[in-house]
């Protein structure tokens, strides 16, 4: 093309001269595909608002009369329950922890994290049979007692609101006890021993001066854990509770009432955003609580005779109740089902397969975008192109862990149906012939919620790795004529390996375990180790969904032993 210009024409430009602008050595193509993934993420929240709009005055009324004040009673309930547990156990075990030392403290400081390689369903699963009227744990007790029938003695039931909240709250109390610990460890011991000389109790020291200063951890723990009990499916079916989650689930599936389940989501994103709020509300002064951290620590107690006995039985009662119940359960009946078959099934195996396939392809796709969000905001940080832009896209990217699966896999809907419809009307006008469902009728939805939902763990864990690698190690590389992208080729990718095999064990866990989002976009006959437990706990045959359950749990293990180490040095 040619410009006139006075005294001639200036020449045709040619493209090539636009491609650095289009390529990763100018921070363009990092910065568009950052800003891409962020719109990703809010995009199913935003369509879920569009949605719900669309159904009809009389689809509230329904809801608001006969759903919504039933399932917002349970689930408020629920949370209320359990997050005065999980503070309850968290706080306390990390107080015990950090200020007594008894028998098997150190065993124990790590032992308390393990029920966090349970998934709440399974712990629902397995407890619904080991506390069944016929299970071992009733039919011990009624032959210790001289009963001979269920009539005679029988406990309450397990499928209550109540029985949920016990459940949930041993399961979900590592969240607070994690956050807990590390702050009590890093608090400054003069402050603890002052109040100590100023007259004050051991408990009012605890009440006064160290639980206030370790709030913004507690509050940070119990956010988490109100979030994974919103996310519940599995467990409040299991357990007979009518929460927004599973009405949420029944609405769409069982009904057909697609509206409906967007406007039961909405008042899901609402409690949701208040637990945020409330979290952020809690780390609102968090930065001075690094003053202490180089100061000495406080020095435990050293507990003897029957004051070490209460505190070993305290300190694994948690432990016993979340994991060691539940999984010894799983392990006599995997061992008695495979005794009595002598093999498993191929449909469980094919399970396992698509498990497996999944949760490496969603935890490859999420750590690459992880490294995308995380490296536009490291490189525009040190430059001058719009940093603010990236830090919200960043933020924005991070979102969709606080999102429950359920209304993630709703909010999805609607983008990848128009995606499909897009995408086949293309493919047809080039003569071709109908695809059919590109996107929603193959893995490849689940593969996009297992990267909304758990992006977050990656941008995390990638950020925090950048942060160890100082700025002067990526100008000299730069003074050497390395470029951005080369620099992060050659320099933090390597040293962002343990950052980055730690994010993928997490997230690869994560998406093994995950139940609302996988019952909601799986393809049709597709089934993973978490829906074929779910299906065999709805058909009441605990065989193969112990095999399945205890699958899960193995493949837990792992990074809640790597969490455990790291916690221990951090402590220490």
């Amino acid at each position: 093309m040619r410009l006139p210009v006075p005294g001639g024409f200036l020449q045709e430009r040619s493209l090539l001269q636009f491609r650095p602008l289009l390529s990763f050595e100018s921070g363009f193509l990092w910065r568009a595909l950052s800003c891409l993934i962020a719109i990703c993420v809010i995009a199913p929240i935003l369509t879920l608002g569009w949605f719900a709009l669309q159904g009809s005055l009389e689809h509230w009324g329904h809801l608001s009369s006969h759903v919504l004040p039933v399932a917002l009673s349970n689930t408020a309930q629920l949370l209320v329950g359990v997050g005065i547990l999980v503070t309850a156990l968290g706080v306390g075990s990390a107080w015990l922890m950090t200020a007594y030392a008894f028998p098997t403290r150190g065993m124990l400081s790590w032992a308390l994290l393990l029920p966090l390689a349970v998934p709440t369903y399974i712990v629902a699963f397995a407890y619904l049979d080991i506390l069944h009227p016929i299970g071992p744990v009733q039919t011990l007790i009624r032959d210790l007692l001289g009963y001979t029938s269920p009539r005679q003695f029988r406990l309450p039931d397990l499928r209550s609101i109540y029985g949920a909240i016990f459940l949930l709250g041993f399961v979900l109390y590592p969240y607070v006890y994690l956050s807990t610990r590390v702050m009590f460890a890093t608090q400054s011991a003069s402050l603890l021993e002052a109040a100590r000389v100023l007259g004050e109790s051991g408990r009012s020291v605890f009440f006064r001066v160290a639980l206030p200063m370790a709030r913004p951890a507690i509050a940070v723990g119990v956010s988490l854990a109100l979030l994974e009990t919103l996310n519940d499916i599995g467990a409040s079916e299991f357990l007979g509770v009518q929460t927004l989650t599973v009405s949420v689930y029944t609405t769409w599936v069982t009904r057909s009432d697609l509206a409906g389940a967007a406007q039961i989501a909405l008042a899901m994103l609402t409690i949701v955003a208040l637990l945020i709020l409330v979290e952020r509300y809690g780390r609102r002064h968090q930065r001075y609580a690094g003053n202490t951290q180089r100061s000495r620590t406080l020095q435990p107690v050293q507990l003897k005779g029957p004051q070490a006995l209460i505190a070993m039985g305290l300190g694994w009662t948690p432990v016993i109740i979340g994991f060691v119940a539940p999984a010894l359960y799983l392990l006599h009946a995997t061992v008695r089902h495979l005794q009595e078959t002598g093999h498993v099934s191929d449909q469980l195996l094919a399970s396992g397969f698509n498990t497996l396939k999944i949760a490496l392809i969603a935890t490859l796709v999420t750590l690459v975008c992880g490294l995308i969000v995380a490296w536009s905001a490291r490189a525009i940080r040190h430059g001058t192109l719009a940093p603010r832009l990236i830090r919200m896209q960043a933020r924005i990217a991070t979102t969709g862990y606080a999102v429950p699966g359920t209304v993630l896999a709703i909010g999805l809907l609607t983008p990848l149906v128009l995606f499909d419809t897009v995408a086949g009307a293309l493919w047809r006008a080039l003569g071709n012939p109908d695809p059919g469902l590109i996107v929603m009728g193959s893995v490849a939805a689940l593969v996009i919620a297992y990267v909304i939902r758990f992006l977050a763990i990656s941008i995390g864990g990638i950020e925090a790795g950048l942060a160890r690698i100082p700025p002067s190690l990526e100008q000299a590389s730069r003074l050497l004529g390395e470029t951005p992208t080369g620099t992060l080729r050659r320099v933090h990718l390597p040293l962002l390996r343990p950052a980055l095999g730690a994010a993928a064990l997490l997230v690869f866990v994560d998406a093994m375990k995950e139940l609302p989002a996988t019952l909601l976009l799986r393809p049709v006959n597709f089934e993973t180790l978490a829906t074929w437990l779910y299906a065999e706990a709805a058909r009441g045959t605990y065989e193969e969904g112990a095999v399945a359950a205890l699958a899960i749990v193995l493949a837990g293990l792992l990074p809640v032993i790597i969490l455990a180490r790291s916690q221990l040095r951090t402590s220490h």
